[in-house]
């Protein structure tokens, strides 16, 4: 689990770029970071309930973080883009590999973690995911906009796999009820496609999915899928 302290509610009111936004703190416009730079055009609209979180350095340009939006459906959103990679070093460390390290290189790829079990050698990319895309169903989306670095990542991962690498891409969900995550086809035709070449290359599609509270988010069951 990872719990936020020095939080408090807020009003969104707008995105200014894709760093900053202006808020609403007890009647007065504060700018803040934006803690993700995806699109989020369907959670961080005018009114939304928010959260942010003060920042620690009493130096910085602004003094607050976004780091959850309330969606009605999804209740509470995290949108650290920080927190996937988080959660899923305490969910690896837990786990009885003899070796696991962040921001490992393969290829001309930096992948989120490489582990080492019993002499085998394991590669994981963590991708968060924000965007719902059936409730109903439990299904998300990604991504949220185009990322040509995520497209590389797939290629990367079905080239170690074929190399005799345990490659897996962890999609931890930052919403609640959401169980699996299929391609954005409308956003970016081509991951779909690097997606499934990777899965066919063997490479492991893993659904983190996650409780999310305004200042908390932990991740609840590990699922494994396809790309369909």
């Amino acid at each position: 689990m990872i719990k936020y302290n020095n939080t408090l509610p807020a009003i969104f009111l707008r995105r200014l770029n894709r760093f900053s936004a202006e808020v609403l703190i007890d009647g007065a416009v504060e700018k803040v970071h934006v803690k993700n730079t995806g699109r989020l055009g369907e959670l961080l609209v005018p009114e939304a309930k928010v959260t942010l979180q003060r920042a620690e350095n009493p130096e910085r340009k602004t003094a607050y973080d976004l780091i959850s939006v309330y969606k009605p459906g999804l209740q509470w959103v995290n949108i650290d883009s920080i927190v996937p990679n988080e959660l899923m070093k305490q969910y690896l460390m837990g786990l009885d590999y003899d070796v696991v390290k962040p921001e490992y290189t393969f290829g001309d790829s930096r992948f989120d973690f490489y582990m080492e079990k019993d002499g085998e050698k394991y590669l994981t990319e963590v991708k968060g995911c924000t965007l719902a895309a059936d409730l109903e169903k439990g299904t998300g989306l990604f991504p949220d906009a185009p990322t040509e670095r995520g497209v590389k990542h797939l290629n990367e991962l079905a080239l170690a796999a074929k190399q005799g690498y345990h490659c897996s891409i962890a999609f931890v969900i930052q919403m609640n009820g959401i169980r699996r995550v299929l391609p954005n086809n409308a956003t970016q035709p081509e991951f779909s496609a690097a997606l499934e070449r990777a899965a066919d290359a063997g490479v492991q599609i893993l659904y983190y999915s996650c409780h999310v509270e305004a200042d908390s988010i932990e991740i609840t069951e590990e699922l494994r899928g396809d790309y369909l």
